[in-house]
């Protein structure tokens, strides 16, 4: 099998020849720029590390990373991933640990008189990152406020060059790689956090007490989104494999929001759009949601995911043998690695081997698995870590 088929194989729950690696193809299944650095060491890889994704400071995966890691997975992203700026005209940075890096050249941050950095958005700022930090902190773009004027809203919709980016890369990574390709294309702004405005408490009061607003904000959300929808499917063809939504509903310790908030207030505009989705297109839907969501997912299925994303089996009752014993058949687990929290970071490498090994033998028989680090891989991860989760992935025998 190829990488295509081999996740085509998994995601509709039949046997691959191996288990299905996803090694950064997604911004939730990443690699700090540091560890990256850090890790091609290791391997006696010498190149500049890109840092595609300025939000989270991820590096942009390499072939020869992939290819050693067998990795199956692509992404297909906007040409601005964060903050407006576009991924070229690169140009040479280093990171507060003295990681040497190549930014895209729109990437201009100010450093304040403490040593952050900070990055302004139209004359506003946007994110922080604190001195010695390693990624970007949110800024609240309108502190207080969880409400536009309705009247005359118009959520964002794809640009024309924003269509012919997904065109152009969608056939070069078809024609030129045998990867499956996942591309996020989620609504505008994702449905349970709301309009990105940075205040999520006051977000929460809006969405619990003020239903025909949060309703008609949907209505406006979902539209979009099919627009959207519509034109990205008519650009790329059935050259992608995996559409990703992301939106969050769960804590380390329990769900954001009660089942049934979820299916009264959210549900049907969801399922809205990936009833399009199916209706239209072969495509699987990979939903990305951490945290303590088992008793969501039920409604998940109904609602139309596919696949779920990443699998936080540390999480309050996200158990792997329950997980897959009472939802494997209905879907398929993207990622379910190990502890990235704990183990990856601090344990060792056998200790990383033998917890990857447990949740293999649970996931990984009978397809329905795709394996991937539990949300993006941090910065101060040890290499041999790195290289032992991989690679006992990649060894695995079903």
């Amino acid at each position: 099998m190829n990488s295509r088929e081999r996740v085509l194989c998994a995601i509709n729950h039949q046997q691959p020849d191996r288990v299905p690696i996803d090694v950064g193809g997604t911004r939730q299944s990443g690699i700090a720029a540091s560890t990256y650095h850090q890790l091609k060491e290791s391997l006696g890889i010498s190149s500049t590390t890109r840092v595609y994704d300025l939000y989270q400071m991820l590096a942009d995966v390499e072939r020869p990373v992939m290819e050693r890691f067998g990795a199956d997975v692509v992404g297909l992203n906007r040409p601005a991933i964060a903050f407006n700026i576009r991924n070229e005209n690169w140009k040479p940075w280093q990171m507060f640990d003295g990681t040497p890096v190549e930014v895209p050249g729109g990437f201009e941050p100010a450093v304040e008189d403490n040593g952050d950095l900070l990055l302004v958005d139209d004359g506003e700022p946007v994110a922080r990152m604190p001195k010695d930090g390693f990624y970007f902190d949110r800024v609240d773009k309108y502190p207080g406020a969880a409400h536009v004027d309705l009247d005359g809203y118009e959520p964002p919709r794809l640009t024309d060059q924003e269509v012919e980016h997904y065109r152009a890369q969608s056939e070069a990574l078809y024609q030129n790689t045998d990867f499956a390709i996942v591309a996020p294309m989620g609504p505008p702004y994702e449905l349970f956090y709301g309009l990105g405005t940075g205040d999520f408490e006051n977000w929460m009061i809006t969405l619990a007490s003020e239903p025909d607003y949060v309703s008609a904000l949907y209505e406006k959300l979902v539209d979009a989104w099919l627009d959207n929808l519509r034109r990205f499917v008519d650009a790329v063809g059935d050259r992608v494999q995996i559409l990703q939504v992301n939106d969050d509903f769960g804590t380390q310790h329990s769900l954001f929001l009660s089942v049934e908030m979820y299916r009264n207030q959210i549900m049907p505009y969801y399922k809205r759009g990936l009833d399009w989705v199916h209706e239209n297109t072969d495509m699987k839907v990979l939903l990305h949601s951490d945290g303590a969501i088992f008793p969501l997912i039920p409604s998940l299925i109904e609602t139309g995911f596919d696949i779920l994303n990443p699998v936080q089996t540390s999480a309050n009752g996200m158990d792997a043998l329950q997980l897959n014993g009472q939802f494997g058949n209905q879907l398929s687990f993207w990622g379910g690695s190990l502890d990235c929290q704990k183990t990856l970071p601090y344990g060792t490498p056998e200790e990383v081997v033998r917890e990857v090994q447990e949740h293999l033998r649970v996931f990984a028989p009978g397809g329905g698995y795709v394996f991937a680090s539990v949300h993006n891989i941090q910065a101060n991860v040890p290499p041999e870590n790195v290289i032992a989760m991989f690679d006992t992935a990649l060894a695995f025998d079903m």
